[in-house]
């Protein structure tokens, strides 16, 4: 064998699951075909495990920072929305994942990281899990970044340095936790892990390593791995391309999709920007992928005859901390980066061309997430907007100042209440609309 072929067959080796892992995972390599078909059924019925109202992970039920709520919103008075309930839930950028009448998220508190879960409804605690881990503030407030993940009885959570826990829903009780630095060697990106887990049908797979990480969801067994290199910060994206389950991985330094169930690399797209700051999830329509940063500004790929062909990348938007959201063929989102001085608006783009519609100035580099057709926008200083989705113009239909501080973390809308945070921990459960909603299983 040369040379070049035994470096393929050490890399291939590195980066899939061995015949021996793959029958102590989930499945047998005699049965895999048949429960590749299982796990492919258990992930397209995922969103429908929970209530319609409900926003169980990051970026809500379909991942694309879209509700599927409707009749949520009514015009607030002139005093601005209700307050239902306050809550302090410690340092971080966690977001909240809302299922069967519970409110999840993460916070840290004297060096120790905290799992919360919360009545929805009222703000009490219902049970924490606790655990040593670092600030690690470097230019910002610190605490963890990703969003616990529900899937049915059980939440997963991953740390900043790579702790991940699968526990009970309803009572907290660790069913398995693991150190994923540790097991696997992987090096720490420079503010931690960000990416949020993602429930594949039985994989749980994680912006961890070169290019993603999966294990599986009932024992954290790995089952595939891309190696020790540090990962990007966006989280995983499931879609499907020519009959096949595959995951989009924003990778450090490229965008990277690849099969779920095996890990097997289709291909990739080099991206790299001064810090690795590969930070919004791309967003993904049919064979297409848009994905943006904030140095390298925004491009649109078409995956054609197996690898990717680029649309057209321009400089039309950079986003630093979170996706867009797409509504009809328009995007809407943040441009810019954070900090004083820096130029930022809100802006829309044309999906298929990348044409700029118009500019919004003074919301920082907050967050947006969408529901019928309106947008529900946090500013970086926690200002609450909901704005019609419209490419002529920005069209505010109400605002109001909820939060202070820093806020860089989107919000979530369940069961019509609009769920919002700061970095210090500030939690608070906005009455989106006067009427009553029921709130599942409550």
């Amino acid at each position: 064998m040369s040379m070049a072929n035994d470096e393929r067959h050490e890399r291939h080796k590195r980066v899939f699951p061995s015949r021996a892992s793959l029958r102590d995972g989930c499945w047998s390599i005699r049965f895999r075909a048949l429960v590749h078909a299982g796990c492919l059924v258990v992930a397209s019925s995922l969103p429908s495990n929970c209530p319609a109202a409900d926003w169980p992970r990051f970026r809500g039920p379909n991942l694309d920072g879209i509700s599927r709520e409707t009749n949520w919103f009514k015009p607030w008075p002139k005093e601005g929305p209700k307050i239902l309930w306050r809550a302090s839930v410690g340092t971080g950028f966690s977001s909240m994942a809302v299922a069967r009448g519970r409110l999840y998220t993460m916070g840290n508190t004297a060096d120790a990281d905290t799992v919360f879960c919360l009545d929805a409804g009222t703000g009490a605690v219902i049970w924490k899990h606790s655990y040593p881990a670092p600030l690690d503030a470097k230019y910002y407030e610190g605490g963890p970044s990703t969003t616990p993940t529900v899937d049915g009885e059980r939440v997963f959570t991953l740390s900043k340095r790579g702790r991940l826990f699968c526990l009970d829903a309803a009572t907290g009780q660790v069913i398995w936790g693991k150190n994923l630095t540790e097991e696997l060697q992987l090096n720490v990106n420079e503010w931690g892990f960000a990416g949020s887990p993602l429930v594949e049908g039985c994989l749980l797979v994680l912006n961890v390593g070169g290019a993603g990480t999966a294990v599986d969801r009932t024992t954290g067994k790995v089952v595939w791995n891309h190696g020790r290199d540090t990962a990007g910060y966006a989280s995983p994206v499931p879609f499907t391309l020519e009959g096949r389950r595959c995951v989009a991985i924003f990778a450090a330094k490229h965008l990277v999709v690849a099969e779920a169930l095996t890990g097997r690399e289709l291909w990739r797209y080099p991206w790299e920007t001064g810090w690795d700051n590969n930070n919004a999830d791309p967003i993904i329509v049919g064979n297409r992928c848009f994905i943006s940063t904030y140095d390298r500004g925004c491009a649109l790929l078409e995956a054609r005859d197996g690898q990717p062909v680029v649309v057209y990348q321009n400089q039309n938007i950079h986003t630093h901390m979170n996706a867009c959201v797409k509504l009809g063929e328009y995007l809407y989102g943040m441009n810019g980066r954070e900090g004083k001085g820096r130029p930022n608006d809100f802006r829309c783009l044309e999906f298929a061309t990348g044409e700029v519609k118009w500019k919004a100035t003074g919301l920082g580099v907050g967050s947006v997430i969408a529901a019928e057709g309106k947008l529900i926008i946090v500013s970086e200083t926690g200002e609450l907007v909901i704005a019609e989705a419209s490419p002529e113009a920005f069209k505010p239909l109400a605002r109001a100042q909820v939060l202070g501080g820093r806020c860089w973390t989107p919000p979530a809308l369940a069961n019509g209440r609009i769920y919002c945070r700061n970095a210090r921990g500030d939690l608070i459960c906005v009455e989106a609309s006067r009427q009553d909603r029921p709130d599942g299983v409550d």
